[in-house]
């Protein structure tokens, strides 16, 4: 059996920066995909182009999420730290919307995982904040 690619998934990248990322995670043998505003009703794994998952044709209530967004598949641990550090060597500004796929989060939408970010994000900032 062959072994599973590693995909990046890049949502509401400026096309310098999206394609910067891409020349990177290129040299790390990573494969990626620029998502457009459109895809956001679309399950994740539908997006990573996986076995099993369809297009949907299902039109949701309207979704507005503006910030940039990576969506890692079949990268973690170690290997997710030294991909983040080439971009951040390669001078890519922090992204705040990171995600791995899950068994879950791939029968998610790129709506639903993108809000469920931006809420642990809020949770976050705002736990950081009272920790000072």
């Amino acid at each position: 059996m062959k072994k599973q690619e590693e995909k990046v998934l890049l949502y509401q990248f400026s096309d310098e920066i999206a394609s910067a990322i891409q020349d990177i995670l290129r040299k790390s043998g990573i494969q990626t995909r620029i998502l457009k505003r459109e895809d956001w009703n679309q399950r994740i794994g539908f997006l990573l182009a996986l076995k099993g998952f369809s297009q949907s044709t299902a039109a949701e209530e309207v979704f507005s999420f503006s910030h940039e967004t990576a969506i890692f598949h079949k990268i973690k641990g170690k290997r997710l730290d030294q991909v983040l550090q080439a971009l951040r060597d390669a001078g890519i500004a922090h992204i705040n919307f990171k995600a791995v796929t899950t068994p879950f989060n791939l029968h998610w939408t790129l709506g639903r995982l993108c809000k469920t970010m931006y809420k642990e994000h809020a949770y976050m900032v705002e736990k950081d904040k009272n920790s000072e």
